[in-house]
């Protein structure tokens, strides 16, 4: 079979992934903008599908209104051509649901309960008293054996968990 060369069309073929990898670039300039902007939000995760799907997922250290949502979406649809590139845009909160990350969430978090599974395989619940860059602290009531005698004894327990031993946590919700 014989292929005919289009001389016009050379040069002007551009692979998915490199307009894929202009508009990450793009985007994430446009979000960092976005985020110096309004200083007590912070990103979350970000991904672009193939099909130029944009999901932004932004937390706050007072928690995320509607309000932020709508101008972290404007300040970065507003800056995008969309003559150039079709797209469509989601800002969302991070919500109750999804699982801490960043220890800035931890420190918002601060006297919630949380639900901790370790690299060690072992389940923490417990309320988060202290964080830190690099560690958080959680206590809890435990019930124990009494050291002599039969029956039980309320004890207070602590653990100081490094980030990097943490696989998944998650805040407890609680209804009152």
């Amino acid at each position: 079979m014989h292929r005919i060369y289009d001389e016009k069309r050379r040069g002007q073929l551009v692979p998915s992934f490199y307009k894929q990898n202009l508009m990450r670039e793009k985007v994430t300039q446009l979000l960092n903008e976005a985020l110096k902007e309004h200083t007590h939000l912070f990103l979350i995760d970000m991904e672009i599908a193939s099909d130029n799907k944009i999901a932004v997922i932004i937390d706050g250290d007072q928690g995320v209104r509607v309000e932020d949502c709508i101008a972290i979406s404007r300040a970065i649809e507003h800056n995008l051509d969309r003559e150039e590139e079709d797209f469509s845009l989601d800002v969302l909160s991070a919500g109750v649901s999804r699982p801490l990350s960043l220890p800035r969430q931890y420190k918002k978090n601060l006297g919630r309960n949380l639900q901790v599974k370790t690299t060690q395989g072992q389940t923490i619940e417990g309320k988060i008293t202290q964080t830190t860059d690099t560690e958080v602290t959680l206590e809890w009531k435990a019930r124990e054996p009494k050291p002599v005698g039969k029956g039980k004894v309320t004890v207070q327990k602590q653990a100081v968990l490094p980030y990097t031993d943490i696989v998944e946590a998650k805040v407890m919700v609680t209804f009152n």
